[in-house]
């Protein structure tokens, strides 16, 4: 980065489907956008992405390519790489600062940074997630359609509820406990546990632990249980300005973030679109 005397109408903070929804909803209509990216998806491990109609079964990295290309066409939209160390100002005159000492100036900010995933520590689980390990049954659970599934879960709860979702997709359903090795096994995977048995399975769903970025802990901003950061039907959080999509806005109303790459876009063109009105109304 390089210290800017510009200022833009927004500054956006993440890369993934959220940020380059908002940036291209701003850009639709001229306004001056920066969308800073720091190329580490939460998806980046899956070699599809689901669940999304006209791309369902497209590789996540074709999917922010071809969200890119749109944004070449807007000459009001900047891109670049990087990530953000600190936030600091009000509506109309923020200030992000970067690693290397230079700041850009925004009138606003969309928080669109995103989550990670903490997985069980596991040996063996990492590397097949996304693939024959996942989460989300909405988004991988169709590809074990018949098949022995099984199922990683921190307590009954969530045990119950990934069951009482993948119970349409297969009858084999596995609940896995005491899980201390997880090795490829050609179309499946094998599972080790603590009494050195082995499971065999098609595919396996475990819970993660959800992590928001560290930046959102610099910023006095409302937050739930969870972590992630309460806004508005609008996305407003309860900073004036500041604006978050995607996986780090959290509605009050709802128990979590709707975590999809559907509900992503959705509220990245919220966001974007807010920042427009709100500019109108506080020019």
């Amino acid at each position: 980065m390089t210290q800017a005397e510009k200022t833009y109408d927004a500054i956006i903070l993440g890369g993934g489907p959220a940020g380059l929804q908002a940036a291209l909803t701003l850009g639709r209509i001229h306004r001056s956008v920066l969308l800073v990216d720091s190329r580490d998806y939460r998806n980046a491990p899956a070699e599809h992405l689901h669940n999304l109609i006209g791309s369902d079964g497209m590789p996540p990295a074709e999917l922010r390519a071809a969200a890119r290309r749109d944004l070449a066409g807007y000459a009001t939209v900047e891109l670049a790489d990087g990530t953000v160390s600190g936030i600091r100002g009000e509506a109309g005159a923020f200030e992000v600062a970067f690693p290397d000492g230079c700041t850009e100036r925004g009138r606003a900010v969309v928080l669109a940074t995103g989550v990670r995933d903490e997985l069980p520590d596991v040996p063996g689980l990492a590397e097949q997630w996304g693939r024959k390990v996942a989460h989300c049954p909405f988004c991988h659970g169709h590809e074990f359609a018949g098949k022995r599934i099984g199922i990683l879960a921190p307590d009954a709860a969530r045990l119950a509820h990934l069951t009482g979702l993948l119970r349409p997709i297969s009858d084999d359903l596995v609940a896995v406990e005491n899980l201390v090795r997880v090795d490829d096994a050609g179309d499946g995977l094998r599972l080790t546990l603590a009494d050195s048995s082995t499971l065999d399975v098609d595919g396996l769903f475990a819970a993660s632990t959800v992590r928001q970025a560290a930046l959102l802990d610099t910023l006095e901003l409302e937050r739930s249980a969870s972590g992630g950061v309460i806004v508005d039907p609008f996305g407003r959080t309860s900073i004036p300005g500041i604006y978050a999509a995607g996986d780090t806005a959290h509605l009050r109303e709802l128990p979590g973030a709707m975590q999809s790459i559907a509900n992503a876009i959705a509220t990245g063109a919220v966001a974007g679109a807010s920042v427009a009105a709100d500019a109108l109304a506080h020019p």
